[in-house]
């Protein structure tokens, strides 16, 4: 499924050494050791690259067992596999480590909007993504990844050997099962829920685009960020409920949650300026962010 070429080198924990007149701190094999108490280098065996400071409690967990057993989750869980496309990225040097794979098998239509399910999983050795899966959404027409807001359709671990396959695998088929049908069935009810644009910029200013005035002591907008998410909301109310091209930018005041929640995915899965990707570090805080915003009392409201 993966590609293990990317990952096939292992990483150990070695001691810290330190200057003996600095007393500053050197990855090497000269100088002093520091305690294992105050922390040991993680390296890569195959380049001895340094990919974090841990304790010498930390116990590595290698890349590819661990993928292994994504695999084998994956294959058990009962999604059909037919022209499934798979990717797998690496990032800082090895620190991290991104699993993405799309399953056209099990495509959906809303309206005339084919919607892919894609299954993500993060992890790494410097300890800033935990084990953590999410089985989403993926839009065709412009490449949203559909975050679901439902708890069911997101699986985290914390860094350890013990990966208890047949549960992981369990929860990445209940979330496909609850995505093909409650979720997309919610997602078809805001396609056909009226919005305000009033009622839109309430609802980014207090959960996306939400920032507080130390002066004022008050929660008010994030005016750069809201002003992006609007003109996505606009934009996708041209062109899925008005006549597109043959209608002019910025005339409708109403939407639908359908396109409020397009714009949040947009800002999820696209950068501002270049509309390409975000940073790997970002996405990931981003598509948290747009799945408290459809848990949030101001969502659930406008849903009602």
């Amino acid at each position: 499924m993966f590609d293990h070429s990317q990952i096939d080198f292992t990483v150990k924990k070695e001691p810290l050494f330190y200057d003996n007149e600095n007393y500053t701190p050197v990855f090497g094999d000269r100088m002093e050791p520091l305690s294992g108490d105050i922390g040991m280098v993680l390296k890569r065996t195959d380049t001895k690259e340094p990919l974090a400071i841990v304790s010498s409690a930390y116990e590595p967990v290698q890349y590819d067992p661990l993928v292994s057993k994504v695999e084998e989750a994956l294959t058990i869980s009962g999604l059909d596999m037919t022209d499934a496309e798979f990717e797998t990225n690496v990032y800082d040097k090895g620190a991290k480590l991104e699993l993405r794979a799309k399953f056209p098998a099990h495509s959906m239509f809303l309206d005339e909007d084919k919607i892919i399910p894609e299954f993500c999983f993060r992890t790494s050795h410097n300890k800033t993504w935990a084990n953590n899966g999410m089985m989403g959404l993926w839009r065709s027409k412009c490449w949203n990844t559909l975050v679901s807001g439902d708890k069911l359709a997101y699986v985290y671990g914390r860094h350890t050997k013990n990966f208890n396959v047949p549960a992981f695998a369990a929860k990445i088929k209940n979330a496909g099962a609850y995505i093909a049908g409650e979720g997309l069935s919610e997602m078809r009810k805001w396609y056909n829920t009226k919005v305000s644009r009033d009622a839109t910029i309430d609802l980014f200013t207090k959960t996306l685009a939400k920032r507080t005035d130390n002066v004022a002591r008050k929660t008010v907008a994030n005016k750069v960020m809201l002003s992006n998410l609007m003109k996505i909301f606009d934009e996708e109310n041209r062109h899925l409920h008005g006549r597109s091209l043959y209608e002019s930018y910025a005339t409708r005041n109403k939407g639908t949650l359908w396109t409020a929640y397009q714009a949040a995915t947009h800002w999820s899965s696209h950068d501002k300026n270049t509309n390409a990707r975000p940073s790997h570090n970002v996405i990931g805080i981003r598509e948290d962010r747009v799945r408290k915003m459809l848990h949030s009392s101001e969502w659930l409201a406008l849903a009602a």
